[in-house]
């Protein structure tokens, strides 16, 4: 009974066998799995294509494979370059025929002239405003004379007074003369009168010197303009009190009247990196170009190079005098100068 029951549970020897489908199926998917992650792996030249039909931002790359950000592949496509923070780019040479170096700068006033009062007073009129133009000699400022005025006509008496001494200084001599000359006084009396008449002549000539002296400090009350030019600043206004030297700080009194330049005097002025500085020489020939009106051109020459670099820029100044300048030509106005090959 026991027997038949374990007979029962016997598995059958062709049973115990397992199909080998099954297992070749799962190996199979494996390696195909593999061999899809393999191909996958490999770089290829169009994976850039695959990376742009993906959602979300484009990534460029260079030959390298090194990704860009978006401008900087605008800077490439474009062929433009930063200049970097706070620089001026300089252009490259070739606008010009036989340029060899290509900078940009500021127009400038080759003397810009501040004018002065020549002692500390009030001013009582100014005649120009900024903008105007002037010609040397012409009268731009007026001080307050009044204090002068008054001290000129008490000189007036003094120099009447001087007049009358000497007058009588003159009669006494002449009639010292005839009295010692009869002995009736004596030589002392005679050279005397001699001297009071050189005593009044001195005196009224120190009085006269007084008087030019008022006059001339008349004649400083009248401030004119030393240049034909224009006004470029009117610094002061009637009623204003201003000295021929500042005090320090920001509440004294002004020392400059008004800024005068001559327009038809003028430079660029540039700074030229101390690489470039061999390809500039004294008198070469330049073409300067005012960025507010690009089409128009000026001849130039360079009229001044700096004896000093700058250290910390690495720069040497250099000005250019524009030889021909008209009315559209204003300082502190952004120019680009050309440097022309002596060769051309």
């Amino acid at each position: 009974m026991k027997d038949d029951r374990l007979e029962r549970l016997r598995i059958a020897s062709h049973q115990k066998r397992r199909s080998g489908l099954p297992v070749a199926l799962i190996v199979g998917g494996v390696l195909a799995i593999t061999a899809a992650i393999v191909w996958w792996a490999i770089p290829r030249a169009s994976d850039d294509v695959r990376a742009g039909m993906k959602s979300g931002p484009k990534a460029t790359r260079t030959e390298a494979g090194t990704p860009l950000d978006k401008s900087a592949a605008t800077r490439s496509a474009t062929g433009t370059n930063d200049s970097g923070a706070g620089g001026r780019a300089e252009r490259s040479p070739g606008s010009v025929v036989g340029s060899v170096l290509t900078v940009s700068g500021y127009i400038i006033a080759r003397e810009r002239i501040e004018i002065s009062p020549r002692f500390m007073g009030v001013v009582q009129w100014i005649g120009v405003k900024k903008g105007d133009a002037v010609t040397n000699g012409q009268v731009v400022v007026r001080l307050d004379d009044a204090e002068y005025r008054a001290r000129l006509a008490e000189n007036d008496g003094a120099l009447a007074v001087a007049t009358v001494a000497l007058e009588r200084s003159k009669v006494d001599l002449g009639r010292a003369e005839p009295l010692v000359s009869e002995r009736v006084e004596t030589q002392k009396a005679l050279d005397d009168a001699r001297l009071a008449v050189r005593s009044a002549e001195a005196q009224r000539a120190q009085v006269l010197g007084g008087r030019q002296s008022i006059e001339t400090l008349l004649d400083w009350c009248i401030i004119r303009s030393p240049v034909t030019g224009v006004v470029l600043e009117k610094l002061v206004d009637p009623g204003e009190l201003v000295t021929p030297q500042t005090f320090g700080g920001t509440r004294g009194p002004s020392s400059s009247l008004v800024a005068v330049a001559n327009l038809q005097d003028l430079q660029v002025e540039v700074d030229i990196d101390e690489s470039k500085l061999a390809r500039v020489s004294l008198g070469q020939r330049c073409v300067i170009s005012p960025v507010s009106y690009p089409d128009k051109r000026y001849q130039g020459r360079v009229a001044e190079i700096a004896p000093e670099a700058n250290r910390a820029k690495g720069t040497v100044q250099v000005k250019v005098q524009i030889l021909e300048p008209d009315r559209f030509l204003t300082p502190e106005l952004s120019a680009t100068v050309d440097f022309v090959d002596a060769a051309k």
